[in-house]
């Protein structure tokens, strides 16, 4: 039966609109299918192009393998503030109850942001993502970021350094390697330091523990090889945790003062005078004897702390620390002959460390080097050095007289390490002798390991005023040794900046009072680690110097 001709024009305008229905319909599903997959899959323009900034980065590992820096994939939580759905304070309320180590107020600003995409927070925990995706806001975007993690928290802060929030090095290892570690060839090969993660751990507790016992303001030291040059631990406290170091501005526990802080380092470098004049020959033997009355150079005046009131061996200059002694001895070298000297040690340029924080020395200009200069140089004042020159030089003085610029690189076991000699080997066995002696007998007694053959040499003095000058009641306390004297392979540097003394130890605020004890600890733990055996019976040769230091016995 045929239908009416209206009836059929009816129905086929009815089924051509029911197709086009379903067709719209299936559109308006597939756009909003996309919108969805947009806002909650797909990252923003602006975050994959953070992601694309961000190459992977190789870890960074001690000498032994220990991870000292390692990269994960952590969550960051983004917002694109124009597609925020509903009240947005209720939002920034509950983001800011699920992340409270965020200010609220800049929850708020990020959600009133003019960009199309904006970073609420970084280092979103798995928890806390979950929490915020129950939220249901359609504007806030998940996503996963490369972070950088370290594991030991502030061990070693100063030398690794940490990286920026865009994942840059923003100083020490992190900083200077920055090349080397987002190198897409070598991302997987790590980038091995000369730090020994067991000895960095002695040497930032036991100075903590001696900052602490002498309300000093900071406290920094180094562990060096000594026969090539690697830095075993370097620490400067106060420190900081480099997984959250808080930025640099105004921060002194970001300050490195190993590598970056210039010091006089006072009666330490009286060792270097020594093996400088007796290397030039104007010190000719080890029994010649120096005055130690007061000398005076234009309006200053030179004088000992601790005068014996008789001329001194040179031996006995080192073990009583004779400012007048050595004095004269550098008058006898010569400004020249100094100059020389000092720059063979390094001690005149910024020490060629690795990493980039590092401080100038501060010396007179050549035109300047007077007698003055000449004669205090000469006993550790008028120049302003890192203790990382000092570690470097003594390291030089105790290891048979030649110079390895100091590396946090590990070296290749077996190959030639390069050096200079400054020293012959005889100036430097004399050098040995002097301060082992001068631990044994002199202002180090303190610092004495029993079984470990330390030597080493005191250095007080006085902090520079703001407007010139220097202030009696603020010292810089340094000590600065090596082990075993027998056959030196450890250098050992460690300074307190302004002790106030420890009551319990008689309240003296001298090196051999502050910061020798520190140096006796660290050699006791850190030796076995580094499998150096106590073993009282082995001594350096003394024979040099017997007889020359006798009046502590008399």
């Amino acid at each position: 039966m045929r239908l009416p001709g209206a009836r059929q024009a009816a129905l086929g305008v009815a089924r051509q609109r029911l197709v086009i229905g379903l067709l719209a319909f299936c559109a308006l599903i597939l756009l909003l299918g996309a919108r969805l997959v947009e806002l909650a899959v797909a990252a923003p323009p602006a975050a994959r192009a953070h992601a694309a900034a961000a190459p992977a980065r190789a870890d960074i590992i001690d000498r032994n393998g220990v991870v000292l820096a390692t990269s994960y994939r952590a969550m960051a939580l983004g917002v694109r503030p124009h597609d925020v759905i509903g009240d947005r304070e209720a939002l920034a309320l509950a983001i800011h109850a699920i992340l409270p180590r965020r200010p609220l107020e800049a929850i708020r600003a990020a959600l009133h942001h003019d960009a199309p995409f904006t970073f609420i927070a970084r280092r979103v925990m798995p928890d806390e993502a979950e929490a915020l995706r129950a939220l249901g806001q359609p504007a806030l975007v998940l996503e996963r970021e490369p972070e950088r993690l370290y594991p030991h928290g502030a061990l070693a802060a100063h030398l690794l350094g940490f990286t920026g929030i865009d994942g840059e090095g923003a100083m020490g290892v992190e900083r200077a390697f920055e090349e080397r570690l987002t190198d897409p060839r070598r991302s997987s090969e790590p980038l091995v330091l000369s730090i020994d993660a067991r000895v960095q751990q002695v040497l930032e507790s036991e100075l903590a523990r001696q900052k602490e016992r002498q309300s000093a303001e900071a406290a920094a030291g180094v562990v060096m090889d000594a026969e090539t040059g690697e830095v075993l631990a370097l620490a400067s406290l106060p420190a900081f945790d480099a997984n959250a170091p808080g930025g640099l501005a105004g921060l002194p526990s970001h300050m490195n003062r190993i590598t970056l802080g210039v010091y006089e380092l006072g009666s330490t470098l009286k060792p270097l005078t020594v093996a400088m004049g007796m290397e030039a020959g104007t010190i000719r033997s080890l029994a010649e004897t120096y005055p130690t009355s007061g000398l005076r150079v234009g309006r200053h005046s030179i004088r000992d702390l601790h005068p014996k009131g008789r001329p001194l061996t040179v031996p006995e200059v080192l073990i009583f620390s004779s400012n007048v002694g050595t004095a004269k001895m550098a008058e006898a070298l010569g400004a020249e002959r100094q100059r020389m000297f000092l720059r063979r040690l390094g001690l005149l340029d910024p020490v060629p460390i690795e990493i980039l924080e590092k401080g100038r020395t501060l010396h007179p200009s050549e035109a300047s080097w007077g007698l003055a200069s000449l004669l205090t140089i000469g006993f550790g004042h008028g120049i302003a050095v890192t203790p990382l020159h000092l570690a470097s030089a003594y390291a030089t003085l105790v290891n048979g007289g030649v110079h390895h610029p100091a590396t946090i690189l590990r070296r290749p076991a077996g190959r030639a390490v390069p050096g200079e000699r400054v020293f012959s080997e005889e100036v430097s066995a004399a050098a040995r002798a002097m301060l082992r002696v001068a631990v044994t007998e002199g202002t180090g007694r303190r610092a004495d390991a029993p079984g470990y053959r330390v030597g080493g040499k005191t250095g007080t003095a006085e902090k520079p005023r703001p407007g010139g000058g220097y202030d009696r009641g603020r010292n810089i306390t340094t000590f600065a040794g090596a082990f075993p004297m027998d056959a030196p392979r450890y250098v050992v540097v460690v300074m307190l900046d302004d002790p106030r003394g420890d009551p319990e130890a008689g309240g003296g605020r001298t090196a051999g009072a502050t910061i020798a004890p520190a140096f006796r600890n660290v050699v006791l733990r850190i030796a076995p680690v580094l499998g150096v055996r106590p073993d009282p019976a082995r001594e350096p040769d003394l024979s040099m110097i017997a007889g020359l230091y006798q009046e502590r016995r008399r």
